[in-house]
């Protein structure tokens, strides 16, 4: 997906965190609790947990560099920038549709190896992640690589947003009550886990739909509408993060009793469903098991 040249993305969400030494749980943050959040997020928080005592957060610099369409095709911190800009202006409109009183997240941090974070210390391992303390996403872009190279997903500029439109979307599933509600620590295809993760990949695919009609405050489009190939990267991302697909890679077998994301087909068609019908189509907790 291309941004347009001389959209302005300054006022973007995004920043960069310095490199923690030490990679340990802090803020009484137990293992229990982290599998607690794990399960109801569907994201493995298994990198949060380690010895010794918390360091303090390393300080976040702005991404001043960051200024236009054409530094976000250019570099992929400013894309990250970008992506934020566009999202917050799709919510600004799209929650109240859907019953939200909307308000942003607080940042999109960019780490590598290591942060600190309101759910404690993370490392890489963790993968992308929204935390609920701190209302922040948490991405190390290296993870677009292990995506590409151990799961077989296609790259591209679209795919890479679809990382963060749905980790946007576990903080309007923050903001609905919904991520503290679902949250019953139960695993499987059925499992509200699967729920929650099908639907922040619709909420996404309800972004990607609307992306190019996003404005900047000069009234410029942040994106340009998005190509076939574009989509199709998008898709091949989606179904890159599937329990299926992951399970299959990483055990060589597949046991649907301990799904939390959702089949690479599941999570394929529900993005789909957002891309064609908008957020008010993504209500994955309305339908039955078979319906998922």
């Amino acid at each position: 997906m291309t941004f347009n040249p001389n959209s302005d993305i300054s006022g973007g969400k995004a920043s960069r965190r310095g490199r923690n030494t030490g990679i340990a749980v802090g803020g009484g943050l137990g293992a229990v609790a982290l599998f607690l959040i794990a399960q109801f997020l569907g994201v493995d928080l298994s990198g949060l947990v380690g010895g010794g005592q918390q360091d303090p957060a390393a300080p976040d610099s702005a991404l001043e560099e960051c200024k236009t369409g054409q530094d976000a095709n250019e570099r992929i911190d400013c894309r990250m920038q970008g992506a934020t800009a566009s999202l917050e202006d799709y919510w600004q409109e799209a929650g109240p549709q859907v019953g939200l009183d909307y308000v942003g997240p607080q940042d999109l941090i960019l780490f590598s190896q290591a942060v600190a974070t309101g759910c404690g210390n993370a490392s890489s391992a963790t993968g992308p992640f929204y935390c609920p303390p701190d209302q922040t996403i948490y991405i190390d872009t290296s993870f677009y690589d292990t995506l590409e190279q151990q799961f077989g997903a296609e790259s591209g500029p679209l795919a890479e947003m679809y990382v963060v439109a749905h980790e946007w979307g576990h903080h309007v599933q923050n903001l609905a009550g919904i991520l503290e509600s679902s949250r019953d620590g139960q695993t499987g295809p059925t499992s509200n886990a699967v729920r929650v993760e099908l639907q922040a990949d619709c909420f996404a695919g309800a972004w990607a739909a609307a992306a190019s009609d996003t404005e900047d405050e000069r009234g410029v489009p942040f994106l340009q509408p998005i190509t076939r190939d574009q989509y199709t990267e998008a898709l091949s991302a989606a179904a890159a993060v599937g329990d299926d697909r992951i399970q299959e890679t990483t055990q060589g077998q597949v046991n649907p009793h301990q799904f939390t994301h959702g089949t690479s087909e599941q999570r394929v068609r529900w993005f789909e469903a957002g891309y064609e019908q908008g957020a008010g189509a993504c209500d994955t907790f309305g339908v039955s098991g078979s319906e998922l």
